[in-house]
């Protein structure tokens, strides 16, 4: 069995995309050098992308940095956009595709988030893509449907390189409603996509796919989660915005 290197990320959503998140960036960067067998990634605004980026240089490179998000094409007249490209450029190495709240608010399909994952891996930007399920989908018993529809969606473009990419499952009745899965419900659910990757592309992508938990992950409930065999780090929203407790996230992954 492939050992897979925990990966604990962070999404700072619409926060922080100034100096403040350059002082949040130094205490992450300092917890990080502090778990080397950790991968540590935070996801800033974009208007913070290179100052961090930057601050990971002078700490050794431990913290990575995502965007929160691409448009699929590499240039053009697309105001407001960010591509690939630019976000490598701008000292990214990750980003986060198909969060929940893209699908939600900007309507974003499966189809144009299997465009972002492909245009990422053509850029050699590692892309962090979420699925999940709603809470109507869950009690409609409709979850692994759900789930195993989105990842089909992208999963053939990771076997391009094994291990590149990484997939994050996020209830949507989850995020930011202090709602958890249980260890249970994770590790279902975990187990299930990783089934679903062996079964479609083999055993070498499922083994070296890291699947991330994402859903109001914080320091109380973390080391559970992540004892589970198949969760094999988180993406953390809220609590990534607190140095101390996501610290203590980057913590319990070691």
């Amino acid at each position: 069995m492939t050992e897979r290197t925990p990966l604990i990320a962070g999404n700072w959503k619409m926060n922080l995309g100034g100096a403040k998140g350059c002082e949040l960036a130094e205490a992450v960067a300092r917890a990080a050098q502090a778990h080397p067998n950790v991968d540590v990634v935070v996801a800033p605004p974009s208007t913070v992308i290179a100052a961090i980026a930057q601050i990971s240089e002078e700490n050794g490179k431990k913290l990575e940095v995502a965007g929160q998000n691409l448009y699929p094409k590499s240039d053009g007249a697309f105001t407001g956009e960010i591509s690939a490209p630019m976000l490598l450029e701008a000292g990214a190495k990750w980003v986060i595709l198909g969060h929940s709240e893209r699908r939600q608010y900007f309507a974003e399909s499966d189809d144009f988030v299997r465009e972002k994952v492909a245009a990422s891996l053509a850029a050699g930007l590692r892309p962090i893509a979420c699925v999940g399920e709603t809470l109507e989908e869950r009690e409609a018993g409709k979850t692994l449907e759900v789930v195993n529809r989105q990842v089909d969606a992208f999963a053939s473009l990771l076997s391009e390189q094994p291990g590149f990419g990484v997939i994050a499952y996020e209830p949507v009745w989850a995020i930011g409603t202090g709602k958890v899965a249980t260890p249970e419900q994770a590790q279902e659910v975990h187990a299930a996509i990783r089934a679903r990757l062996r079964e479609t592309l083999g055993a070498d992508v499922a083994e070296k796919t890291r699947i991330l938990y994402g859903g109001s992950v914080k320091a109380s409930n973390a080391a559970e989660l992540l004892a589970c065999p198949d969760i094999d780090g988180a993406l953390v929203g809220g609590a990534s915005l607190d140095a101390e407790g996501f610290a203590k996230i980057i913590q319990a992954a070691g």
